[in-house]
């Protein structure tokens, strides 16, 4: 099963990028565990230094922007 780390701190964006996710993966009939990261350290232990950010299987893939759901959706099943 897919892996979907979100990584935020609550801001709009982040929020945005959380349920945007959530649409695509229904949208998309995809079946993954989406994690939300809101620990600050976690994230620049990762190496993320704007947020949102979100990371599938463990690879960074957005950084500082929110895709919207037909771009996730593509991204997911790629």
């Amino acid at each position: 099963m897919m892996r979907i780390e979100v990584f935020g701190t609550g801001c709009a964006k982040c929020k945005r990028l959380e349920k945007n996710v959530n649409e695509a993966l229904a949208k998309g009939g995809i079946r993954a565990e989406v994690i939300k990261i809101e620990d600050i350290d976690a994230m620049t232990d990762r190496g993320i230094m704007v947020t949102p950010a979100l990371a599938i299987d463990g690879d960074i893939k957005i950084m500082g922007k929110v895709p919207s759901v037909d771009e996730l959706v593509a991204m997911f099943k790629a």
